[in-house]
């Protein structure tokens, strides 16, 4: 069955390369295509174009769909185009010409529009909420550490003295940076596209306003034709955010895989946190981590991938869009199991104590001993100089480390500061 279909018989070739795999990716999406049918059939019902006594018999079988989405029995058969022709064919089979009536006023442009709406709205509040969780466990982590020194690098050379506490809670708040771009794009998609139809509107009195508040969108797309170019615009704006937050996860992996080899020997897991070598007995690999990393970089690829799918494509519909829905959908999954397995790992990270008297880290505070050069009121220039000589000759003998007392810094971490950032979105 397709919606679509005026009794005209289509290559079996074609409707196989057309169809490609929605039937599998709309289970995504099915239950959210039944919540907007319910809000569908409610506000034909409140202008008249449905009896009161059609729209509850409609709402009534779409409860028992939703149910069998509970339950796991729901399945969208071969002979299916995607989740919306299924939905109404089981009207029609139960309800007959009541059934038929539920496409009124509607196309499958904008069904399919709403849903992925619904999809990703509930779907970014998620991931915000799970990347919160994550912020919460880097800030503890951060309190927890905060005394215990940690090499600088810069350009992967020794710099200056850092802490755990400040590499922790780096993260946390380019974290809540990632906070800010999910909590834009649930204002793109938190928009109600119902009622575009194929892009142009209807010439039924549909009432929007109500079916926008039925589904418990914030506003309203206005604009018929906005509505529908939304589509691809939602998918862009979700996988960018997303891969925003993949970039920061992604390089936070490549530290700890870096901070867990020997030659840096910063932290540790579990064994069972970690994996080992077929022939080489010693082995600890950081597969969980080296995995988020790939994954991640994965998902940035997605976002360059929609953007050019979709761009220079004119006003209105084109099957194109159909492409776009596959690798969204991975997006959004990918990135929650991602977080899910991040914040169960890196909870359980052992931070090891650091020898700064190994002779790598004989520099480690030149920086330092400038500064105290300065406060006996030499000039920045000759205090550098004067230590840039005791490094050539090899007599420079380092001072006591110093307290960096300004806000941010390794001894004043204003985690208080950074939480209250993440609690006033």
């Amino acid at each position: 069955m397709k919606l679509w279909d005026k009794g005209i018989p289509i290559n079996k070739k074609i409707e196989k390369f057309t169809v490609g795999n929605d039937r599998e990716l709309d289970m995504f999406i099915a239950s959210y295509d039944i919540t907007a049918s319910k809000a569908h059939a409610r506000m034909l019902g409140k202008v008249k174009i449905l009896t009161s006594m059609e729209v509850e018999e409609i709402c009534g079988e779409l409860d028992k769909l939703q149910q069998q989405l509970n339950d796991g029995t729901f399945v969208i058969e071969e002979e299916f185009e995607d989740v919306h022709s299924k939905i109404e064919f089981e009207l029609t089979r139960v309800l007959g010409e009541t059934g038929k009536k539920i496409h009124t006023a509607r196309s499958r442009n904008d069904q399919v529009l709403v849903a992925m709406q619904l999809y990703f709205k509930e779907n970014l509040i998620e991931i915000s909420g799970k990347t919160g969780t994550l912020i919460d466990v880097l800030l503890d982590l951060a309190e927890e550490h905060k005394e215990k020194v940690l090499p600088g690098y810069t350009h992967l050379q020794v710099a200056m003295p850092s802490s755990f506490g400040l590499w922790f809670s780096a993260y946390a708040e380019l974290l809540i940076d990632d906070l800010y771009l999910l909590e834009a794009g649930l204002k793109i998609v938190d928009q109600n596209p119902l009622g575009s139809a194929a892009g142009y509107g209807s010439s039924f009195p549909i009432d929007r306003e109500f079916t926008t508040k039925e589904l418990g969108f914030k506003t309203l797309k206005y604009n018929v034709v906005a509505a529908q170019m939304s589509r691809g615009k939602s998918e862009r704006t979700v996988t960018s955010n997303i891969a925003s937050l993949s970039n920061t996860l992604s390089r936070f992996a490549m530290d700890v895989c870096l901070y867990m080899s020997q030659n840096f020997d910063f932290i540790t897991f579990p064994d069972e946190l970690t994996t080992g070598s077929s022939i080489m007995p010693h082995k600890k690999n950081p597969d969980v981590f080296e995995l988020i990393r790939g994954k991640c970089n994965k998902l940035q690829a997605i976002a360059n991938e929609m953007i050019l799918i979709t761009n220079n494509l004119p006003s209105g519909y084109h099957r194109d869009y159909q492409l776009i829905k596959e690798n969204s959908l991975y997006a959004v999954e990918s990135i929650k199991e991602i977080l899910d397995i991040f914040i169960y790992s890196i909870a359980l990270v052992k931070v090891k104590e650091v020898d700064l008297n190994q002779e790598k880290y004989k520099y480690l505070f030149t920086v330092d001993s400038i500064n105290d050069l300065v406060m006996q009121g030499k000039s920045f220039r000759e205090a550098y100089k004067e230590i840039g000589e005791q490094v050539q000759n090899s007599t420079y003998e380092a001072s006591n480390p110093k307290k960096h007392t300004h806000l941010g810094s390794k001894d004043n971490l204003a985690l208080a500061e950074i939480a209250r950032k993440k609690d006033e979105l």
